[in-house]
């Protein structure tokens, strides 16, 4: 039976299907972008935290088959949603419910090829609470962005890489945090149009990794100066990542 409090929403062209609340926080284009930017093999092991209903897990297992999956979600619902979508999308996706910084004791004592996170947004020090718990939970919560980091370089296997979405304001503190712990530093800002400071950014580091930090060309979200017209106007890369499961390369 069809839960009047939930939608069923299409990613990439239909590829996923995605139960998510009517009201809330609903996934959006941020964790389709992270999910295309992963550099992953199958048969590698990835881990996401802050999952919340399982978008950009399943948009990286309908990208590259054969990985080995597990979320990390604080809130019960969005966690029992994630395992909804990842049974019904045939995914490999295993959901655990915990705070990230007390996460239970045998996730503590693995390591993964990849770990990924599109972190709250907003400082909630410096931000306002949002009527919806799940929406505040999203976009602010109470973790430190610097713990985010902190607990995802743990989790990493040697030479796995660590991938990051969020806001551009927040890229001093992020990259603060990254290159305490890892290398191979690679920012990639996006931009909603040509000539428009950017938005967001896409940064990935490496456990180990000795390369020189990175500065890549953004990636501009939309055609033209301006909306002109009614509809989707994405450019042609952005449209190929969200419609055909294409991959988005950060570094250029």
């Amino acid at each position: 039976m069809t839960d009047p409090a939930l939608t069923q929403d299409d990613f990439l062209g239909g590829k996923v299907r995605l139960w998510q609340p009517r009201k809330g926080y609903r996934a959006g284009v941020d964790p389709v972008l992270l999910a295309a930017s992963i550099p992953a093999h199958p048969g590698q092991s990835v881990l996401e935290l802050g999952c919340g209903a399982g978008a950009a897990s399943l948009c990286l297992s309908a990208r590259v088959s054969g990985l080995t999956l597990t979320g990390v979600e604080v809130q019960p619902f969005y966690a029992d949603l994630a395992r909804r979508n990842g049974a019904e999308n045939g995914a490999s996706l295993t959901v655990v419910e915990a705070d990230l910084r007390a996460l239970p004791p045998d996730l503590r004592q693995q390591r993964f090829d990849h770990v990924m996170m599109n972190p709250p947004y907003f400082d909630r020090q410096a931000s306002t609470r949002a009527d919806d718990d799940g929406r505040d939970v999203a976009l602010g919560g109470d973790t430190p962005l610097s713990d985010w980091i902190e607990v995802g370089a743990r989790r990493l296997a040697p030479r796995g890489h660590l991938s990051v979405i969020q806001r551009i304001e927040r890229l001093p503190e992020v990259l603060t945090a990254v290159t305490a712990r890892l290398g191979s530093v690679v920012v990639r800002p996006i931009a909603a149009r040509s000539g428009r400071a950017p938005g967001l950014f896409l940064l990935q580091a490496r456990q180990g990794g000795r390369a020189a930090f990175h500065l890549s060309a953004p990636l501009i979200l939309h055609e033209g100066p301006e909306h002109r017209k009614d509809g989707e106007d994405y450019s042609a890369a952005v449209q190929d990542i969200l419609r055909n499961a294409g991959q988005l390369p950060i570094r250029d």
